[in-house]
Formats: C-alpha cells, sequence, structure tokens
C-alpha cells in the first residue's frame, strides 16, 4: 500500500509539472487560458485516471467476478456536468477572457468529490493540497514571471486629423509595442477614422506610459485599451 502511495504520488507531482511547463508558455505569450488553468486541469485528469488505474483498491468486486457494473461511468457523467457548471463562469469581452482558473477549479473540485466518493483519500489529499498549491502560491508565481503583455487598442482621430498608419506604428514602437493585427474603421457620419488592433509588449508598465501619451496627444479624440487575461 505505501508503495502505490508513492506511485500516487507521483503521478501527481508529474502531471502538477507538465501542467505547469505547458501553462507558462501559454502565460508567456499572453493567452487567456495559462499558468494555474492548464496546471489544475492537468492534475484533476491525473486524479481521474488514478480512479481507473487502482480501481481494484477502493471496489474489489469489480476483480472479484460478483459485480458486472462499471462505476467509473458516474465518474464520466459527473465531469460532463461539471463541464456545463464551468462554462457558465466563463465570459469574454474583446481579448479578456475571464473565470478560466475560476472554471478548472471547479472541475478539479469535481474530481476532488469523486476520490471522497470512492474513499480513495489518499490522493484526495494530495490533490487538495496541490489544488489549493496551484490557486494560492501559483498566483504568486504568475504574476513574477515574465511574460509578454497584450492588449486591445482602439484609437479615434478627427477625419481631417489622422495620423497616418507609419507615423502611428512608430508612435507605438516609440512605447516598446508592436502590433499584432490592426484594422480600419471610417465613418462619414461621425466625421471620423480609427484605428482597431491587438498591441504586445515585454512589459505590462509600457501600457501605463501609452496611454498617458494617447491621453496627451491632441490629435487623438478617443481610444480605449483593453488588456488581454484571466
Amino acid at each position: 500500500m505505501a508503495a502505490d502511495n508513492y506511485l500516487i504520488l507521483e503521478h501527481l507531482l508529474i502531471a502538477l509539472a507538465a501542467g505547469g511547463v505547458i501553462g507558462f508558455e501559454r502565460s508567456f505569450h499572453g493567452r487567456p487560458a495559462g499558468f494555474r488553468t492548464h496546471t489544475l486541469v492537468c492534475v484533476a485528469s491525473s486524479a481521474l485516471m488514478l480512479v481507473t488505474i487502482y480501481q481494484g483498491q477502493w471496489y474489489p468486486d469489480a476483480f472479484a467476478g460478483r459485480v458486472v457494473l462499471d462505476p467509473t461511468r458516474m465518474a464520466q457523467g459527473i465531469m460532463t456536468g461539471i463541464g456545463f457548471l464551468g462554462a457558465g463562469v466563463i465570459f469574454k469581452e474583446g481579448l479578456t477572457v475571464r473565470g478560466l482558473t475560476t472554471a478548472a477549479s471547479i472541475w478539479v473540485t469535481a474530481a476532488i468529490g469523486i476520490l471522497a466518493g470512492i474513499g480513495f483519500y489518499f490522493p484526495l489529499a494530495v490533490t487538495t493540497l496541490l489544488t489549493v498549491l496551484t490557486l494560492s502560491v501559483f498566483r504568486w508565481i504568475e504574476i513574477k514571471m515574465p511574460g509578454e503583455f497584450y492588449a486591445q487598442l482602439q484609437v479615434r482621430f478627427p477625419r481631417e486629423a489622422v495620423m497616418p498608419e507609419d507615423e502611428f506604428r512608430k508612435f507605438l514602437a516609440d512605447h516598446r509595442f508592436s502590433v499584432a493585427n490592426l484594422s480600419y474603421f471610417y465613418s462619414v457620419d461621425a466625421k471620423s477614422f480609427e484605428y482597431k488592433m491587438v498591441i504586445r509588449t515585454r512589459e505590462a508598465a509600457n501600457a501605463r506610459r501609452l496611454q498617458e501619451s494617447l491621453r496627451t496627444t491632441v490629435a487623438v479624440q478617443e481610444f480605449r485599451m483593453s488588456p488581454a487575461g484571466d
């Protein structure tokens, strides 16, 4: 039994590390589903696989030839239902996606509930500890680790005082931003011209300096900057 516990711990820790590595890469590139979300999903998946691998420990009748039922189907049904619940806490506004980590935490909590229901208490304790670790300590790591900052930027100019595109790109480059994509909007009725784009930088502090420059630029009629993230 002790040997099995070491293997269970090994599986869960490897899942924690693997999910964290993938999540780090996603967070570095400013994607909504990042460090903690990938880690939680990977740990939850590992915990659920343990239910099947060690079925003989918590459900010995399944291997004694006395029962034909497959109890893992109940776990599948639970996780399917929890998927709908998790989807309800996710919402999107522009490039910003909120609630992904909350949805992942709901999913891993369902996995913990399944472990409790079958009496598989050691992986339950380890999974709970790793989940709390991911949601608390990993939040601090996520804030400290380097990454690209993405934001959606809309800038409106009067029709007669539009900043040329090359000049506007240089203006952004001077603030250490690059343009991921750029679109245009022109309105005769409003007599305005608008740039709409996704911008990125290596330092989030550059966003504050950019908005201060836009605010003091006379030609700018209106602007909106919406950071991407969870």
